[in-house]
């Protein structure tokens, strides 16, 4: 049975959390806390892989997201090779993400970019208000 999770996405979608040029606070912070859990040595990270936010959380078809794969490396992420090793992903997934490099400028950490993010959450600018309208209407399982 093919995995049915899909290679992230040619280029991170202008939501990402990773993505340098993403407006400030446009997710919640525990969305934020997350980034800095996978900057851990291999087997301090967590387990789940990290997916695009763009798709609903009940959606069958999901992506890995591709700020996360731009910004680490995939080798030594632990919940790639899980993914993996317990069939949530084949190996051609597994090249794609590990292969992936980001067309557009990432934060080198997640880390920093976690404290990109964190730091206009209570002050979201104008671009950041049309980020967050335009994920609130793509996805039906948030609530404003």
């Amino acid at each position: 049975m093919p995995s049915s999770l899909r290679p992230p996405a040619p280029r991170p979608c202008e939501s990402c959390p990773y993505r340098r040029d993403v407006p400030a606070g446009i997710w919640a912070s525990e969305e934020y806390a997350k980034l800095r859990r996978y900057d851990a040595d291999t087997p301090d990270q967590p387990t789940g892989l990290f997916q695009c936010h763009q798709a609903d959380a009940d959606s069958v078809v999901r992506r890995v997201c591709a700020g996360w794969a731009g910004c680490h490396e995939g080798e030594e992420l632990l919940a790639l090779r899980l993914a993996v090793l317990d069939g949530s992903m084949d190996a051609t997934t597994y090249r794609a993400v590990v292969e992936y490099v980001s067309p557009v400028p990432l934060f080198p950490s997640g880390r920093d970019a976690a404290d990109h993010g964190e730091a206009g959450i209570d002050a979201q600018d104008e671009t950041a208000r049309r980020v967050i309208n335009k994920i609130t209407r793509m996805r039906n399982d948030l609530t404003q």
